[in-house]
């Protein structure tokens, strides 16, 4: 009877410890250095973007987004995705989020 009880509570613990600790992890991954951020703006991208841009910035519909920070300022990234250009439609990505992936944007290079 000791050994089954032992075994349950063990079994329950394991359990409970493997389950735990997500929210920590989530909160270690902002630690301010961008690693929230960059993997927000991953997120937004993908939702809004990639459809045109390829999953991994290659281009498909668009042209590919790999090295756009080495032609393009944050800023002007950020003008590009509220004003659009050629036949990309503007506002596809709407408030802050304009911004994160505009940053994350202009770091590929």
């Amino acid at each position: 009877m000791k050994k089954k009880l032992f075994g349950l509570l063990l079994g329950t613990s394991l359990v409970l410890a493997a389950c735990g600790g997500g929210e920590e992890a989530a909160d270690n991954n902002n630690n301010g250095d961008g690693g929230a951020t960059a993997a927000a703006a991953e997120d937004i991208y993908k939702q809004s973007c990639a459809s045109c841009h390829g999953q991994n910035l290659e281009g498909q519909v668009g042209p590919s987004l790999e090295k756009v920070g080495s032609k393009y300022s944050k800023d002007e990234i950020k003008q590009i995705i509220e004003k659009g250009r050629g036949s990309m439609p503007g506002g596809l990505i709407q408030g802050e989020d304009v911004d994160k992936v505009a940053e994350w944007l202009a770091a590929k290079k």
